[in-house]
């Protein structure tokens, strides 16, 4: 590891802890100038090609769904901490299938779970566009169904 400060490549691992999501923590001392920083390391996984609507396939990005899920979420009390862990367990359920492509489909019913578990609000944003609800009675249909679950 490369110290950022000097650029010289001999640190040593001064301290190293896990964290929930199984990554790995490094504190790290430079043996020619003596500061100290930090390393973050994670298991890079492959994720499955997303193949859309239309055939087409694109490489999953989490950037793309974390912002989506951001904007179905706007002006809303969902602590973004939890964004970011329901982007997480959607990218490392896609990871565990194993698959080399996934339907879209997949990665957007997994991400309607989970916003109806975080957010009514937030799910109906996203199920407008996601589930097309494309005019009144079947906003309100899927707002009933909604109801009659949480009862």
């Amino acid at each position: 590891m490369r110290c950022p400060y000097c650029q010289n490549e001999n640190t040593r691992v001064v301290d190293t802890t896990g964290d929930a999501r199984g990554g790995v923590r490094r504190r790290r001392e430079c043996e020619e100038c003596r500061q100290r920083f930090s390393t973050y390391e994670r298991t890079l996984l492959t994720t499955p090609l997303i193949v859309k609507k239309d055939g087409m396939r694109e490489d999953f990005n989490r950037e793309k769904l974390l912002h989506g899920i951001r904007i179905a979420c706007a002006k809303r009390p969902v602590p973004a901490a939890a964004i970011d862990q329901l982007v997480h367990d959607i990218e490392t359920s896609l990871q565990k299938t194993g698959r080399a492509e996934v339907s879209s489909r997949v990665v957007g019913d997994m991400v309607i779970n989970g916003l109806k578990e975080l957010d009514q609000i937030a799910y109906i944003r996203y199920a407008i566009v996601y589930l097309n609800l494309d005019d009144l009675h079947a906003l309100r249909n899927e707002i009933d169904h909604l109801l009659s679950e949480k009862e």
